[in-house]
Parts: C-alpha cells; structure tokens; sequence
C-alpha cells in the first residue's frame, strides 16, 4: 500500500484510498504538472479542507503524497539521496493552497534548504476547481537573488519543457573546472555582534584550522547581526543563502567559527542537509589526527568525550528506544542511557590512565630538579615557530610544519652551554583563541610543563600583524594553567620576512629578542640571554636560601640540630 505521509490523523477509510489513488498518476517528464493531477489534488483538498502535495521526480513519478492542515504542509525527511556536488534534490513539490495565498515563505524556505527542483501552488478554489498558479526555482550563481517567483496564467496552456530547463539549471550550479583539488570543500562562516575587523580575522585564522583539518575552503562568509539567534545562530534568510552557496561551490561542510550548542548544532544540519562543524570540532579533529604518543591520543579522546557528552540527549529518536530480548527485558536501559554510562565510563577510564601518565612525568620533573638541571618551556602562538626554533638551539630534527598545531606532544631536549652547565628545552603544544576549555583541562598534565619552568620562552611571530594579540591570548591561557608568575623572555621570530621598524619598536616593547629560527640570525645572542637568566636566577634562589638559613634565630637552630 502507498504510504501517506504529514497530518493523515482523522481521515476516513475512503479519503485514505483516494489519496493513495494518486501514486497511480503520473506527469509527462518535459512538464512542470499536468492539468488532470492538479485539478484532482484541489477537488481532494477542498473535500478535505487540508491542503494536500505530491512529490514527483524527474521521470514523472509521485514519490510522495502529502497531506497538510488548512494553512501549512510538511515535507518529510528525503534523506541524504542525490544531494550535493552541486545538485538538486531530483524531485518538485507541487501543492495546493485554500485561501487565495501565492507562495509562501515556507515553501520558498523549503526550495532552499531541501535543495528542490522546484515548487508550484495552485489554488484550489471552492468548486473545486484548480484556479491561480505560480512556481519558483533556485538561481544560478551571480544572479543577485536565491530564487525566482513566476506566475502561471492558465494551468492548461502551462507547457513550459520541464525537463531541459532543470537539466541547464543544474549545470550552472556545478562546482567550477578550476577546483582540481580533491579535498572535501567547505564553507567556513562566522556571525558576530561586534567587532566586525576582529571576526574577520578570526575567520581567517578558521580557514587555517579547515585546512589544517584537511578540507578546501571555498569560501568565507561574515554576517554582523544585532544578536544571535538562539535557534540558529544565522538568520534563516542567511541559510537559505549559505545553502544554496554550498550548492554552487559543491561544498558539503559548513564550519562556523562560534561554538555551537548541542541544539544549534542539530537544527542547523537538519536544516540544511549539510556536515556541520564548529570551531572546537575543528580543533579537536585536528589534534585527532596529530596525536602520535599514547598520551597524546588519551588527552584528544577525554577532550572529545566531554565534547559530544552533552550532545548524546539531541541525537536522533531511534537512540532512545528500549532494548529488549533476553536480559534485557523490565525496566531496562533506554539506548541513549546505555551509550550515557558508557560514555562516563571510558572518561573515567581515560582520566585514570592520564593521571598515572602525569604521575610519571612528574617524577622526571623531580628528578630534574634533583641533579639540578634547569627547565626551559618554550611556549607561543600555534605557527609561530617554536619546533624549529627548538631545532635551531639544539641541533634537533623534530618536525616543524607550516601548519596550526604541528606540534602536539611535547618534545624535550638537553642544551649544554660553554661552561658546561646544561638545561632542558622543551616544546609546547600551541595556544590558540577561543582554545575550548576541555581540551586545556585534558592536555593539564602536558602543560604543566610550562608551569613547572624555570623561564619560558614566549615566541611571537613578527611578521604577524596580530602578534601583540597572540601574545595577550598566551597570557591569559598561562593565567588559566597557574604559570602566570613563571619568569618570561619575550622571543620575536621570523625577523627575516618582518618589517625592520616593527621589530625594533616590539623589542624596545617587550625588552625581546629577536630572531630568526629559519636562518638563525639572533639566535646566539637568545642563547647567551637564556643562560644569563636561568642561572643568574638560579644564583639568586641559592643566595636567598643561604641568607634565609644564616638567619635562622639559635634556638630554632638548637631545635634543628637536636633533631
């Protein structure tokens, strides 16, 4: 039996079976509809006082028969089949309309974000009979419009060829020969009440991140809003065009650059049809993917668990549906309960791990400390060349890409000066705005490093016209960690492609040295400047120590030899 789909509550028997009736019909491929299937969808949506749609796809077969109320109708779920690449959904709704409206805005709404071949109203009059018609389709790219809007003056005479229309506009739609590249493509968005300049560049930097991830962007969309809406973060006007956008470009990724709540999250993908992501998906994506140590990838998992937690109670309905069988009958668990406890368990789990991990790399810490040898933690910006200059000072060959977040496990080194003293240098994973807090908190153990420093080495690239921001980021993010009083040596790389005057005026700024790791230009006097702060700081505590002991008043010291 056909299936109806919509408001079918409290149909008789008989208009069950005269919907149905429909699925028997069929509209030539070259028309938009055929006057005989119209005027049987207006005398059933009088009769019934609901309106009343079919779905038909391009061979002129009803797909599905939909049945409203008096003002509205729904379009159930299609599915994922043939979207994207630049394509339409392959089906036009045609519907019926009871009080003289034209097209309205859900049905345009519905062309945009389903991706439809078309949409036609007729208008069923009270006779019975079809009256007024009108029917809209996407525009091409560079139209200045999403959509266009034409009236039909007599359904009978409507002989406009169908078929070679939707296969020219679908063309114009496909992605452009120029994008050879083979990664996924995407759109990268950001929706600020703001600072506009600001949100650019921190959509600049998410394009960074995509491409880091692994994706192409294809292009970068900024809106400034009064506030943000909390259903959808964008407008629905602004989706509708982000949809239709991604059609052109044959993008099936959407990244905003705001976290989005789990809700958002939901409405915008059901929307749209599209993969969404935000900025903290992004990231944690890409430290998946970067993580190469068993901490490393222990630290990314407790970061994602406590990401999509929250996110399990708006997963589809099927997720809350019963087990059964044996054992598993009574009460039971719902299937999001079950994935719940699983989830917590394995957080549990991973927390246990990590702690034995920072256990023992707190007992290299002290032992360090024991045989005296100074930690130096070079920490900074992501990008801004911290492993390469870890390769200049220690002759190492640790890998230093071009790319956010290169480094995620942190690499230690040893550095002898002339005077044979030595230290240990180590490489830190990058900060990053808007760094999402579960991924601080999961890496703790790797950050400490810096808390635990003898000095840090803040490096800033100087080429960067947003390094004195970068640089109040690293701040604060040291702040968070309890490294906020850790002594710092301001460290300016890149000086090779940096404007000369900038570099002098941010070294008389931050009492800096600057260097370049690439051609290692600055780096003895960095080194020389290292040396004469560790230690000079470390002759300082010793000295303070002696004082502080010469000091003790006799009787504490009698107290102190008796026992």
């Amino acid at each position: 039996m056909e299936e109806l789909f919509g408001n079918t509550g409290g149909l008789k028997p008989s208009e069950n079976k005269a919907l149905q009736g429909l699925y028997h019909r069929r509209v030539p491929a070259n028309r938009w509809a055929s006057p005989e299937l119209l005027r049987r969808m207006t005398e059933l949506s009088r009769e019934l006082n609901r309106q009343v749609g079919v779905l038909v796809d391009r061979v002129g077969i009803l797909t599905h028969v939909i049945v409203g109320d008096a003002h509205q109708l729904f379009i159930p779920d299609l599915g994922r089949e043939r979207a994207g690449e630049g394509r339409f959904r392959g089906v036009r709704l045609l519907h019926t309309h009871l009080r003289g409206e034209g097209l309205s805005k859900d049905d345009l709404t519905d062309l945009a974000l389903l991706r439809l071949d078309g949409v036609v109203v007729v208008q069923s009059r009270g006779d019975g009979l079809p009256g007024a018609a009108e029917f809209a389709h996407l525009l091409p790219p560079g139209s200045g419009d999403v959509w266009r809007v034409e009236a039909v003056a007599d359904i009978h005479a409507w002989t406009d060829d169908f078929s070679g229309f939707i296969r020219g506009l679908e063309a114009q739609f496909k992605p452009s020969a120029r994008t050879l590249d083979p990664r996924d493509a995407a759109v990268c968005v950001s929706i600020t009440t703001g600072n506009a300049q600001a949100a650019r560049r921190s959509l600049e930097e998410l394009e960074r991140l995509a491409d880091t991830a692994g994706l192409r962007v294809a292009d970068r969309v900024l809106q400034v809003r009064r506030q943000l809406d909390g259903r959808l973060l964008v407008g629905e006007g602004k989706l509708k065009e982000l949809v239709v956008r991604c059609m052109h470009l044959g993008a099936e990724n959407l990244i905003f650059d705001q976290e989005l709540s789990p809700s958002q999250l939901r409405n915008i993908a059901t929307a749209t049809d599209l993969r969404v992501l935000d900025r903290t998906q992004l990231i944690l994506d890409i430290f998946a993917q970067r993580a190469t140590t068993r901490e490393g990838k222990l630290q990314v998992e407790l970061a994602q668990l406590r990401y999509r937690r929250p996110r399990l109670a708006l997963m589809p309905t099927a997720m809350s549906r019963l087990t059964g069988g044996i054992g598993g009958r009574g009460p039971g668990e719902t299937k999001l309960e079950i994935n719940r406890r699983r989830a917590d368990e394995r957080e549990h789990r991973v927390e246990r791990q990590l702690r034995e991990i920072g256990e023992q790399r707190s007992m290299r810490r002290d032992r360090r400390k024991r045989v005296g040898l100074p930690l130096v933690a070079i920490v900074g910006y992501t990008n801004a060349g911290k492993s390469t200059l870890l390769n200049r000072m220690t002759n190492a060959s640790v890998d230093a890409e071009d790319k956010l977040f290169a480094t995620l496990d942190p690499t230690s080194r040893r550095l002898r000066f002339p005077q044979e003293r030595e230290i240990v240098l180590t490489d830190t994973v990058g900060f990053i705005r808007s760094l999402p807090s579960d991924l601080v908190h999961a890496f703790r153990s790797t950050l400490d490093e810096s808390v635990e420093a003898d000095l840090l080495l803040l490096v800033l690239n100087a080429s960067d016209e947003e390094a004195e921001f970068h640089r109040e980021t690293v701040e604060r993010t040291l702040q968070e960690l309890g490294a906020g009083k850790v002594p710092r040596l301001v460290v300016l790389n890149q000086i090779d492609i940096a404007d000369p005057e900038r570099v002098a005026a941010m070294v008389a700024a931050h009492d800096a040295i600057a260097v370049s790791a690439r051609t290692g230009e600055g780096t003895e006097s960095l080194l020389a400047r290292v040396e004469e702060e560790v230690f000079r700081a470390r002759a300082a505590g010793e000295h303070a120590r002696l004082a502080a002991v010469e000091e003790v008043p006799p009787d504490v010291a009698a107290l102190d030899e008796s026992v």
